[in-house]
């Protein structure tokens, strides 16, 4: 593994082993020695909780040093688009940027939002794919326009830890939001899902589809591995069943390039997971990445019963990013 952008190019056994690894991790939490002496630079471009404290602690209990780089705040804004004239507001560009930081480190994270303005180019991952290019050190992806790997991966670790390797069927909702929000979550937890052999079902209003390239990807994937993957446009379909229940909202490709435009009001109560759609599952668990909505994308009795998981699977970022952190930093 050279970097870390996404889980497309692994197969099932590349992720079965990262997951095993990371269980091993959280069984034997302690400090470990895999980073003595490394430096691991966290470049991130927007806030961030939960991956910014479990890699800094990644970082450290695997004996490193995480290095924290805010462009803009803690150091120069950075400019990732080549041929640029840069007569405006940025200082530094990423040639210099990533590859000076690669002379200091062992790796670098970055965590970069899809700005929602362009959607052809945002689906093309372009800053993250600008640090892959310049980087002589694997780079590993903390969210970026299209991918959430650290979050799918921790995903598929909170199902295993209560399932087993078994195939399950599990469901992404869409759910309303009151932001327009991009779509690395969904991508990544549905990819994930499938190359982990699941019944994946994914249920959105019409025209939310998901970028079809990686559609296509994913019922490849699904294919490949012994699980299936269906599209319903009903709010309560696709809880029919479900051992998971993952909710998620995302914005579609009309979206982007307009400022302006929000979720019809209409969607927010037919769209929310509540306690009469979990009750159609097959006592199925509830997960969502966080931060999260509560009485939005989901009410309190979904997010405070015994089958969420929400905080387990935010734990379980700190034990899949030091398998991450372990098996590309040699």
């Amino acid at each position: 593994m050279n970097h870390f952008l996404s889980t497309a190019e692994l197969s099932r056994d590349d992720l079965g082993s990262l997951l095993r690894s990371a269980a091993q991790y959280k069984a034997g939490r302690r400090q470990t020695g895999e980073l003595a002496g490394r430096s691991v630079a966290l470049v991130f471009l927007n806030p961030s909780l939960r991956t910014r404290a479990s890699m800094q602690i990644a970082v450290y209990e695997l004996g490193g040093n995480p290095v924290l780089i805010e462009p803009g705040a803690t150091s120069w804004s950075i400019e990732y688009r080549e041929n640029v004239v840069m007569d405006s507001d940025k200082t530094e560009h990423l040639a210099e940027f990533v590859r000076v930081l690669s002379r200091y480190v062992s790796a670098i994270g970055v965590r970069t939002f899809a700005e929602m303005k362009n959607w052809e180019l945002e689906r093309t991952d372009p800053v993250l794919s600008a640090f892959a290019r310049y980087a002589t050190v694997p780079v590993i992806n903390l969210e970026s326009a299209m991918h959430h790997p650290c979050q799918s991966l921790a995903d598929m670790l909170t199902i295993r830890e209560r399932y087993g390797e078994e195939r399950k069927r599990v469901l992404l909702t869409w759910a309303w939001h009151p932001k327009a929000l991009p779509m690395a979550v969904p991508n990544s937890f549905a990819l994930a899902a499938a190359q982990c052999g699941h019944d994946l079902v994914i249920a959105h209003p019409d025209g939310y589809g998901l970028d079809p390239e990686l559609m296509h990807a994913i019922g490849t994937h699904a294919e490949l591995n012994g699980g299936s993957v269906e599209v319903v446009n009903d709010p309560e379909k696709g809880f029919e069943g479900a051992d998971v229940v993952y909710a998620k909202s995302w914005a579609p490709p009309p979206f982007y390039g307009r400022p302006d435009a929000v979720h019809s009001a209409e969607q927010r109560d037919k769209w929310i997971v509540n306690a009469d759609k979990m009750a159609l599952t097959a006592n199925g668990v509830f997960l969502h990445c966080l931060p999260v909505r509560r009485n939005v994308i989901a009410t309190d009795e979904v997010l405070d019963s015994p089958n969420s998981l929400i905080i387990d699977e935010a734990e379980n970022r700190l034990h899949v990013q030091k398998a991450i952190l372990a098996s590309l930093v040699k």
